[in-house]
C-alpha cells in the first residue's frame, strides 16, 4: 500500500492530524491498536471531572445547617450509583469520539504499527509506504511491574470500579492523584496520599504550595509528602502500604497515579532512526518533526506538553507539515495547567521555579476574607502573580475557587504581552472571584518605578 501521510494512533492527537492531513489528500490511512475513544474521554479528563463533580455537590452539605437548609445528616452515598454514573457519563463522552472514528470509513486500519524504514511500516504483517508519518500513539501509566502483578490499579483502571472502596491510598499527588483522591475523601473513602516529592500538583512556588497541602490534607488522612512508599498484598486481599519515614497504613485498595509514558515501544523507533525514546529533544516542539526526518510527533506520544490543547494543536501542526513540502513552525500557546481539586490550582505563563532568582515582582491576594468567597462559603485559597520590573504579567501560580477563570484570563495577557497596568483597565465586577485578581494586579502597580496614585484608569486631555 502506498500513501501520501501513515497517522499511528486515533487519539486526540491522531484525530486532529488526521482532519488536517484529510482537507489536502484522501491518500491517507489511520492506524491504531488497542481501545478508541481518545485517553481523555476514557480514562482522563471527561469521567475524572464526573466524579470530581459528584463529590463537589456531595460536599457541600457540611454548609447546610449554616444555609438553614436542614437534613444533611440524612444524606448518604450510594457507592455503587456513583460508579455506575460516571461510566454512563465516561460511555457518552466516548461514544461522541465514536461517531468520529466511524465517520472515517476505510481509511481505518486496526493493528500495531512497526518501523521498517524511515517511511515503511509493517502492519498486520503488510506493508504501507509512506511520503510522511505522524505517531500519535498516546501514553500508558507508569506503575512497576510487581505493583501491577499484585493487582495495584492505575487510572486506566479506576473508571471500571463498580463501586467505590471503603479505603485506598494514593501513592503520586500530581494533579490527577491529588483531583481523585481528594474527589473520593469527599465522598466517604478513607483516602492515604503519598507523595515523594515535598509538593502536590507540580506546583513550584512555596506559598502556594503550603495552602495546596492545607487544603488537601483536609481529604487525605494522612499527607505523606516527601517519601516513597513500598506495597505488599496481604492474605486477606487487602493492602500495607508503607513509607520510608516509618508510617505504615493497610488499606482495601491501591491507586498507582505516577505518571505516564509514551507508547513508543516495539516500534523499531530505536533501530531505524536511532531514537532515544527517553530524549524528547529530538523533537521540534513547533514543527513536531522528528529531526530531518520525514517523520512527526504529536499528543503523548511526543512527550512535550501532554494536555489536550496542546495534543490538538499538535496533532494539527504535525498534520499541517505532514502534506506540505516545507515545513512551517507554529508559535506554541502559554503553558496553562489546571488541577479540578478544591480550591483548584492553577499555572499559567512562567512558574515560579523558572523565574526563580530573576528581578520579578510579586503581587497576590488572600481568599479567605474575600467576598465572593465568603458568599460562595469556600473561603480559603491564595494568589500569586508574577512580573517584570516594567510591569508585564510573566506568570502566576495560585490555589482558588474557580481559578480556571482568573487562569485563562492571565494566559490571554501573557499572551499579548500586557503590563498590570494595561489589566488594571479591566473592570472587576462585584462581587466575583475576579475583584481578588484586581487587588494582586494593584499590588504589583504600586512597586512599579513610574507608579502614579490616583485613579486606576486612562488619564484624558481636557
Amino acid at each position: 500500500m502506498n500513501v501520501d501521510v501513515a497517522i499511528i494512533g486515533a487519539g486526540t492527537a491522531g484525530l486532529n492530524a488526521f482532519s488536517q492531513v484529510r482537507s489536502v489528500t484522501d491518500n491517507v490511512v489511520l492506524i491504531n491498536r488497542g481501545h478508541y475513544g481518545t485517553t481523555c474521554a476514557r480514562v482522563g479528563c471527561m469521567p475524572s471531572k464526573v466524579l470530581i463533580e459528584v463529590a463537589k455537590e456531595f460536599s457541600r452539605k457540611q454548609h447546610f445547617e449554616q444555609f438553614g437548609i436542614a437534613g444533611s445528616d440524612d444524606l448518604t452515598i450510594n457507592r455503587t450509583q456513583v460508579m455506575t454514573y460516571v461510566r454512563h457519563m465516561r460511555d457518552m463522552f466516548v461514544g461522541r469520539v465514536m461517531q468520529g472514528i466511524k465517520n472515517i470509513g476505510d481509511k481505518n486500519i486496526q493493528g500495531s504499527a512497526r518501523f521498517i524504514e524511515p517511511q515503511v511500516l509493517e502492519v498486520n504483517g503488510e506493508q504501507i509506504h509512506a511520503k510522511k508519518i505522524i505517531v500519535a500513539t498516546g501514553s500508558h501509566p507508569v506503575i512497576p511491574s510487581d505493583w501491577q502483578k499484585m493487582g495495584v490499579i492505575t487510572t486506566d483502571d479506576f473508571f471500571e470500579w463498580e463501586q467505590l472502596p471503603e479505603s485506598l491510598a494514593v501513592i503520586g499527588l500530581g494533579a490527577i492523584g491529588s483531583e481523585i483522591g481528594q474527589a473520593l475523601g469527599r465522598l466517604g473513602v478513607k483516602v492515604v496520599g503519598i507523595e515523594k516529592l515535598s509538593t502536590v500538583c507540580g506546583l513550584s512556588d512555596a506559598v502556594i504550595n503550603t495552602i495546596a497541602i492545607k487544603e488537601l490534607s483536609k481529604d487525605f488522612n494522612p499527607l505523606c509528602l516527601g517519601t516513597r512508599a513500598s506495597v505488599s498484598k496481604n492474605t486477606d486481599g487487602r493492602f500495607t502500604v508503607a513509607t520510608d519515614n516509618g508510617q505504615s497504613m493497610t488499606v482495601n485498595t491501591v491507586l498507582a497515579s505516577l505518571g505516564r509514558r509514551p507508547n513508543l515501544e516495539n516500534m523499531g523507533l530505536e533501530e531505524v532512526f536511532g531514537l532515544d525514546l527517553s530524549d524528547s529533544s529530538q523533537i521540534n516542539q513547533n514543527t513536531m518533526q522528528l529531526g530531518h526526518f520525514p517523520v512527526f510527533f504529536a499528543g503523548d506520544a511526543s512527550p512535550l506538553k501532554p494536555i489536550l490543547h496542546e495534543a490538538c494543536d499538535e496533532g494539527q501542526i504535525a498534520g499541517y507539515n505532514a502534506v506540505r513540502d516545507t515545513v512551517t513552525a507554529f508559535k506554541r500557546r502559554v503553558p496553562l495547567h489546571i488541577a479540578f481539586s478544591e480550591p483548584q490550582v492553577v499555572m499559567v505563563g512562567a512558574s515560579f521555579a523558572r523565574l526563580e532568582g530573576q528581578d520579578i515582582l510579586i503581587g497576590e491576594r488572600d481568599f479567605v476574607m474575600q467576598g465572593r468567597t465568603k458568599v460562595m462559603a469556600r473561603t480559603y485559597g491564595h494568589l500569586r502573580i508574577y512580573a517584570n520590573r516594567q510591569g508585564r504579567v510573566l506568570g502566576s501560580e495560585m490555589m482558588i475557587p474557580d481559578g480556571e477563570y482568573i487562569g485563562h484570563f492571565l494566559a490571554m495577557a501573557i499572551e499579548h504581552n500586557m503590563t498590570v497596568q494595561d489589566l488594571l483597565l479591566t473592570p472587576f465586577y462585584h462581587p466575583t472571584i475576579m475583584e481578588g485578581l484586581d487587588d494582586a494586579l494593584k499590588s504589583i502597580a504600586s512597586q512599579l518605578d513610574n507608579y502614579q496614585s490616583g485613579p486606576v484608569l486612562r488619564r484624558l486631555s481636557v
